[in-house]
């Protein structure tokens, strides 16, 4: 399909993510968020107000829309003319450091969890007299007598 072809009336039967499709295929560029849909209110003659109140909605259709690619500079393009055959994953090494100290964590918590299991305490008696003490001054009211007493 030809965007500069087609009639408002058409436009208006296709999804905003199809005209962006077809607007990023005619302009043979990547573009921003706003700028695309600048172009949608223009095609389809939206008010301006629209802009302000569907911006959010637009950008995280594009989003959740495989087509689309968000690039680095904050610019979208279609996807199929980004290849992904090279993904380059960026670490720093205070991210490796992190993730190191975290992994030597763990391995330390699974051995106190083994060392806890095989603990027997059998003297919890004490604790128990103790809690039911400091809980026998509690009353319990429900929603009802709640809403009475404000």
């Amino acid at each position: 399909m030809d965007l500069k072809k087609m009639t408002k009336d058409e436009l208006e039967l296709l999804s905003n993510k199809d005209i962006t499709k077809l607007i990023l295929e005619d302009s043979k560029k990547s573009m921003n968020t706003a700028d695309l849909f600048k172009k949608i209110i223009k095609l389809l003659e939206l008010p301006e107000s629209s802009f302000e109140n569907k911006i959010a909605d637009y950008y995280t259709s594009l989003a959740t829309d495989k087509r689309f690619l968000l690039l680095e500079d904050g610019t979208w393009d279609l996807r199929n003319r980004h290849t992904s055959d090279k993904v380059v994953k960026i670490t720093d090494e205070e991210d490796e450091e992190e993730n190191e100290t975290k992994d030597e964590e763990q391995e330390e918590d699974s051995d106190d969890t083994l060392a806890e299991d095989s603990y027997d305490d059998t003297d919890d008696t004490d604790y128990d007299d103790d809690a039911n003490e400091e809980l026998k001054d509690l009353v319990i009211i429900d929603e009802d007598e709640l809403e009475l007493e404000q």
